[in-house]
């Protein structure tokens, strides 16, 4: 089996700090990689991951602070990325943000935030990697997504119209790009247990979520950041404008069935 080859390649992957981004930018790494860690918060968590990375692969590292929903940061952002790392050939807009909040009380500026954060942000990072990428003739953009974006959830309404417009966002942005050799793809994790939602889990009971989903487990981090190394890499280069879910079959088994008999049990 052919090992994914990323020598040579820069990436940039937001909210890369914590999470399913910090994974995804180990990956990236283990591959080759040159990886640009963007953060909004926590620089802290951003430094120790490059400096990580830096001295177990071998590969340049570099991180920067920017909240992805701001044009002039964006911008700032890129233009440190360009001084770091010299450029970029995958971006992967992994940054996003939800809340719970009942439709008809669900403030302005909290609608405005999750959908800034979510949609607005790899739009304005789209734009500058589509130029740059356009340029240095060709890349790969992959948008972190989630089932939510057909799935609908009960106090999510903010964040699954994002996930749902981020969806033909890709879509589109595929058509735009695609005779400038850049691919785009859309990736949609399941359930996902993170460093930041493990307790929450397991507090409302992790055999609930596992009894759910038809593979019998949540899916971790690993599972997501192997796939977007593949996207990333040569193997999927006729990979384009498409959405891939991660999830186990989980939004395939939304009803409840009556237990069927096993294989074998049925008599004559």
């Amino acid at each position: 089996m052919n090992r994914i080859d990323l020598k040579g390649k820069r990436a940039l992957v937001t909210g890369g700090s914590q999470g399913i981004g910090a994974e995804i930018c180990r990956h990236l790494a283990a591959c080759g990689a040159s990886v640009f860690i963007n953060y909004n918060r926590n620089e802290e968590k951003a430094r120790s991951l490059a400096k990580e990375l830096e001295q177990r692969h071998g590969v340049k590292m570099a991180y920067g602070g920017a909240n992805v929903a701001n044009a002039k940061a964006v911008k700032a952002l890129f233009a440190q990325m360009d001084k770091e790392i010299g450029g970029i050939d995958i971006l992967v807009n992994n940054a996003g943000s939800e809340s719970v909040s009942h439709v008809l009380e669900m403030a302005e500026a909290e609608w405005d935030r999750v959908l800034d954060i979510n949609l607005k942000g790899p739009f304005l990072c789209s734009q500058e990697a589509g130029k740059r990428m356009e340029k240095d003739g060709g890349g790969v953009i992959i948008n972190i997504s989630s089932i939510h974006d057909v799935v609908p959830r009960l106090g999510l309404i903010h964040y699954c119209s994002a996930k749902a417009g981020l969806k033909m966002f890709s879509k589109c942005l595929s058509l735009e790009l695609a005779d400038k050799n850049v691919r785009v793809v859309s990736i949609a994790p399941g359930a996902i247990e993170t460093d930041m939602n493990r307790d929450e889990i397991a507090k409302f009971g992790k055999d609930k979520f596992e009894d759910w989903i038809p593979q019998g487990r949540i899916g971790n981090v690993a599972d997501v950041a192997q796939t977007v190394a593949f996207m990333a890499s040569d193997m999927a280069d006729y990979i384009n404008g498409t959405d891939i879910y991660i999830d186990g079959a989980y939004m395939n088994s939304t009803i409840p069935y009556d237990p069927r008999p096993a294989r074998g049990d049925q008599g004559e």
